[in-house]
């Protein structure tokens, strides 16, 4: 039933893990590996994940769209200056 409260949640409505973690009183690491199992189960629902990636403020490197949490610098240029990887889960069309 966890699982399905964030798909309410998280309907055309993009939340970065932390924001997420905080709305539902959960530790952001738990609430990870619940997030990564409910887009494995939106496979088999009318539904899909959006996942916009973290990306570097400083020199705008893409962090890859499997980390959902908030890396701790860039590889590329060493910066902390990094945006949360933001999901979402939207309808099948």
């Amino acid at each position: 039933m966890f699982r399905k409260d964030m798909i309410g949640i998280l309907h055309d409505q993009p939340a970065s893990l932390h924001e997420l973690a905080v709305l539902l009183e959960v530790h952001p690491k738990e609430l990870e590996d619940d997030l990564h199992h409910l887009i494995r189960s939106l496979r088999n629902m009318p539904y899909h994940a959006i996942i916009t990636p973290a990306t570097c403020r400083k020199c705008g490197f893409v962090f890859h769209k499997d980390k959902l949490h908030k890396p701790g610098k860039c590889p590329r240029c060493h910066g902390t200056w990094i945006n949360d990887p933001l999901i979402s889960i939207e309808e099948r069309r």
